[in-house]
């Protein structure tokens, strides 16, 4: 009895002591949450990391820029080098895509995501600031170079020195040109063996007519000639045209969602400033928000007192709802009238997917994954969708294929969902005619996203397919190869030109269905890996379209529906049809797989039926015997398979539709 008492006591003691830490941890959450902060949520605040004031800066001390390039010509490093010569980071060995936060881009290597960081870098005696956006470099991540470059002044042209000149370093000038930004020209990669600088610099002047004293040189890797590039940063890229006694405009070019803080906005103040405690109105929603938190990004977000005219930080408002979150919204102190700031060009989707929960019952899951991972990518559309083999859904509108696997690995990493998504389709055009027709359509044009929805074949009186301007940059010695692949891809030749001596630029109008699975594969594989490839919207083209629709023993299965040109619609009939073959599970009756396109069949596959040994007990006798039982037979499979159910699985719709 005594033993029993004493463990007894000794277990109070334990839970006392266990209480008392737990009301400790709770006065310091509640203390946390009472000072609006959360030290999880700002890393800055741990380190004790001190800055300058905002407010010693005037608008002439501040430079907003951005870097562009190619892919894989060296952004995320030279960003590296310039946190470290401007003391923003210490220097490492370990320091590689440091401002590549998301598991994504470290997997793949690539950056997905513009990333803001501030610097401050001293020059003849005065401090700058200046902030740096580092782009993404693929064409399906363009919009969030356009969307950056809307904050910027001036922007850093990276070219390998190895490489030259590529597809995507053309495009994004025009970018940057069209912006009317300062372009600060620059060679990277000059210490490899192979660098040819020289005929680099010549693509530079035959196409961008930049003079070889305008470029700079340097290695971003070795740090070479990075101090000259920001000493070039503050001398030719100029302030930005902003006033700090006019009233509040802010201009949100990007949002993000954090469970604790809700929605945060990464701004750049026009005019006027931002502290702590002040209420700002939205242009667009005209709701306002108080502001409990704002800062400067470095690696990590550094919290400060105010944002004034110039500068580029992130404001947390306390906006839960992710739909208040718009890019290219106007913020202003609530009740003054201001002028918004012309909004971004709406993202044109290219490619279209249907994307459906494994589980219907995380429907609501993964809608709210979606809503909070589209807030922080604007670029992608939303419809809400239904399919009868899938359940409820969405049909989601991306930039590219590489876009769309960014997003379905980012919905998998970042918020645990698993979904099913369809065979990737571009939006087509029809006209259609009839009065009683065009009211029902709501126009005598309509948009189809979803090949199922598209109107009767009898009603349509044209078809239109979207193109794209592509550009691809090759040694000529590829000439008749890259002109046989485009030409089989219902392509248009428009324009060769030579930017060297050897290498040559083609602009050639392809239509987008014919580019997006595996035309760059092809490119590449028939140049030797030397071509680079990019494209942009170009309008639509009437053509001759299809819709192809799959039957199952005379019953249409909707999911299967696709558009396609009518010179390939037999070919890919037949391997879809050969694909449901093989993977439909057989029945007791025979199963006809068949692919038309109107009123006529253009492919068929049969399953066989599993066959019942019916003549296994006659064990001899008339013949006649025999054929009366296979007879009977025959009509109970022709009986059953005019009324049986065809179960067709869900796996043999995602392995069909699959990309």
């Amino acid at each position: 009895m005594k033993t029993w008492n004493m463990f007894t006591k000794f277990k109070f003691v334990w839970h006392q002591d266990l209480l008392k830490r737990y009301i400790q941890k709770s006065l310091l959450r509640r203390n946390l949450l009472k000072d609006k902060r959360c030290f999880s949520c700002t890393p800055a605040l741990n380190q004790k990391k001190l800055i300058p004031d905002l407010s010693q800066f005037p608008v002439e001390n501040i430079r907003n820029f951005s870097i562009i390039a190619h892919i894989d010509h060296g952004k995320s490093t030279l960003a590296d080098r310039l946190l470290e010569v401007t003391g923003t980071i210490s220097k490492s060995d370990k320091n590689e895509q440091v401002l590549d936060r998301l598991q994504v881009e470290r997997e793949r290597g690539i950056t997905v995501k513009a990333q803001t960081a501030t610097l401050f870098y001293s020059y003849n005696g005065q401090t700058y600031m200046l902030n740096l956006i580092d782009t993404p470099g693929h064409v399906d991540f363009n919009y969030e170079v356009s969307r950056s470059l809307a904050a910027c002044q001036g922007v850093i042209l990276l070219v390998d020195a190895n490489q030259g000149v590529q597809a995507q370093t053309v495009a994004n000038f025009y970018l940057a040109f069209e912006a009317d930004l300062t372009i600060i020209p620059v060679l990277n990669k000059i210490d490899l063996k192979n660098a040819k600088p020289e005929v680099v610099m010549e693509q530079m002047k035959n196409i961008f007519e930049i003079e070889s004293k305008d470029v700079l040189k340097v290695s971003a890797k070795l740090g070479t000639g990075v101090n000259e590039l920001l000493e070039a940063i503050v001398e030719r890229i100029p302030s930005p045209k902003a006033d700090l006694m006019k009233p509040l405009r802010a201009l949100v070019f990007d949002t993000y969602y954090d469970q604790f803080r809700g929605v945060i906005t990464d701004v750049a103040v026009i005019d006027g400033c931002i502290k702590k405690g002040d209420k700002l109105q939205s242009s667009n929603t005209k709701k306002s928000y108080l502001v409990q938190d704002l800062g400067i990004h470095q690696v990590d977000e550094v919290l400060t007192h105010c944002l004034y005219a110039g500068q580029v930080g992130y404001v947390v408002m306390n906006m839960k709802n992710v739909k208040e979150g718009q890019i290219g919204d106007t913020l202003s102190h609530e009740g003054s009238e201001v002028q918004p700031h012309p909004s971004f060009r709406r993202a044109k989707p290219m490619v279209f997917a249907g994307v459906y929960p494994t589980d219907q019952s995380k429907y609501d899951e993964l809608r709210s994954a979606i809503e909070k991972l589209t807030l922080n990518d604007s670029s992608v559309s939303i419809h809400v969708d239904h399919s009868p083999a899938l359940g409820q859904g969405w049909r989601l509108g991306f930039l590219g294929l590489l876009h769309m696997d960014v997003f379905q690995q980012r919905l998998e990493q970042e918020f645990a969902a698993n979904v099913i998504i369809t065979a990737p389709n571009v939006p087509y055009k029809v006209k259609i005619f009839g009065a009683k027709n065009i009211k029902m359509y709501g126009g005598e044009e309509v948009i189809v996203l979803n090949p199922c929805l598209m109107p009767e074949q009898d009603i349509i009186n044209e078809y239109y397919e979207p193109l794209v301007r592509g550009t691809i940059i090759a040694p000529d010695d590829y000439v008749g190869e890259m002109t046989n692949l485009c030409l089989s891809r219902r392509g248009v030749m428009k324009e060769q030109i030579y930017i060297d001596s050897k290498r040559i630029m083609f602009t050639v109008i392809l239509p987008l269905n014919e580019i997006l699975v595996d035309f760059y594969d092809d490119l590449k594989s028939v140049t030797s890996g030397y071509a680079s490839f990019d494209y942009e919207d170009h309008g639509y083209a009437q053509s001759n379209l299809v819709k192809i629709t799959y039957l199952l023993n005379g019953k249409e299965v909707e999911e299967l529906t696709m558009i396609n040109h009518v010179s390939t619609a037999r070919t890919l009939a037949r391997r879809v049809c050969l694909k449901l073959k093989e993977n439909i599970p057989r029945q007791l009756f025979k199963i006809s797989v068949q692919a038309a396109v109107g009123g006529n069949i253009i492919a068929r596959e049969d399953i066989p039926a599993y066959r019942k040994d019916v003549l296994a007990k006659c064990y001899g006798g008339d013949i006649s015997r025999k054929t009366k039982l296979l007879k009977q037979q025959a009509e109970g499979k022709k009986k059953m398979r005019a009324i049986g159910n065809i179960d067709v699985p869900k796996d043999v719709f995602i392995t069909v539709l699959k990309k």
